[in-house]
């Protein structure tokens, strides 16, 4: 074969490298939306059918109470939307996943995919790309908005459907301050009153004094003041004691009916700085009745991450083309989405019944699906 003299061959190497870079973006960019998009769709459809079959359940407590229209719009379901949208994420990532990557395994875009030498871990980038962007939404809604919006649905719940307010607490006990205990036999919050109050003061871990009263009255027009009736002060010093009797004495206690009157489900109604400022709070004063405010604080964090999780997954089982088809990996798909809900709330009540951490009983689900996605990757077509 002659030689040409003069014709300078073109560089392919550089070409086809500039060629397939830009296809690789353009295909990152392709998956990204088509995930989004069925993400968002999934929401919408799954959610219409929620809000009628709410509708349909609650309307006859609705009309006989009475609630109007527009707090039934803007008060209730404008905030159990995003609400509900958000305990669900997990669902609709999932479905997301399954439908838009076996659309693709069945039009057999995937096996391009692998033919033009991209390998499943760089097939899988721009999923985890759109889990990333999931996630960071889903903790953002969960932790910082969807909480304010759940204060009016759940006060319209508690006025116009059921009454979740406690109306009363029994056996509470907790530090008003540095060495002070203060215990309160039963507390009625129409009242705001409490029975058989006493209060303990510790020095040097040695009781100095005690306070025994009848009752114990909230002062509603100031902050932390308290009315005892009825009381008898011992105070102690070495082998002295002093015996005072009173009708009614004005004092300050650093608690309030808030303290210990918890509502149903009022941990939602916290962004996740209020909820971890409770947390805490509660914990120095001794209070023991907040596991259900820390599997809230702890699960918003596992949730968030479940839906990297829940993706590969996803993709590993629908990657592959089988004859039962986008049907096969669908009925899978809803499977392990609502086991991984269902396991959620089995754990979370082992924290709240049993002697399990909260933090580890909410990450539990997390971990063992970690291991099935592992497993479902290293079986998935490379």
């Amino acid at each position: 074969m002659k030689k040409l003299k003069g014709i300078r061959m073109p560089k392919l190497n550089v070409s086809i490298s500039r060629l397939t870079g830009g296809f690789l973006r353009r295909l990152d960019m392709y998956i990204i939306k088509k995930f989004l998009g069925t993400y968002i769709f999934a929401i919408a459809l799954i959610i219409s059918i929620a809000v009628v079959f709410d509708f349909n359940e609650k309307q006859d407590k609705f009309m006989s109470h009475e609630a109007p229209w527009n707090a039934i719009i803007f008060d209730y379901y404008l905030n159990f939307i995003p609400y509900f949208a958000n305990l669900f994420s997990p669902l609709f990532v999932f479905i997301a996943v399954i439908f838009f990557t076996s659309k693709l395994t069945e039009n057999s875009e995937i096996i391009a995919m692998f033919s033009s030498g991209m390998s499943f871990k760089r097939i899988l980038r721009p999923y985890m790309v759109s889990a990333g962007i999931i996630a960071v939404a889903t903790f953002w809604l969960g932790g910082y908005v969807i909480p304010k919006g759940s204060v009016t649905r759940i006060n319209f719940e508690d006025k116009y459907y059921k009454p979740r307010k406690a109306n009363s607490a029994r056996n509470i006990q907790l530090e008003v301050d540095t060495g002070v205990i203060a215990y309160i036999d039963r507390f009625e919050n129409y009242r705001q009153t409490g029975y058989r109050f006493s209060l303990d003061k510790f020095k040097d871990k040695q009781l100095v004094s005690h306070l025994t009263a009848r009752s114990i009255t909230y002062d509603t027009t100031a902050y932390h003041r308290w009315t005892i009736k009825d009381y008898m002060i011992r105070e102690m010093d070495g082998m002295k004691e002093k015996i005072t009797h009173g009708d009614r004495i004005d004092t300050t206690l650093f608690m309030e009916p808030a303290d210990f009157l918890i509502m149903k489900n009022q941990q939602e109604m916290l962004t996740n700085p209020q909820l971890s400022e409770y947390i805490d709070r509660q914990k120095q004063r001794g209070f023991a009745n907040i596991k259900e405010f820390e599997i809230e604080y702890h699960k918003r964090i596992a949730m968030s991450f479940a839906s990297f999780i829940l993706t590969l997954i996803g993709v590993s089982l629908s990657s592959k083309k089988t004859k039962g088809g986008m049907g096969l990996y669908l009925g899978i798909g809803l499977g392990l989405s609502f086991s991984y809900i269902l396991f959620q709330t089995i754990a979370s009540t082992f924290a709240v019944n049993g002697n399990v951490p909260p933090m580890i009983a909410v990450w539990i689900p997390n971990i063992l699906y970690a291991f099935i996605a592992f497993y479902l990757y290293k079986k998935a077509p490379k």
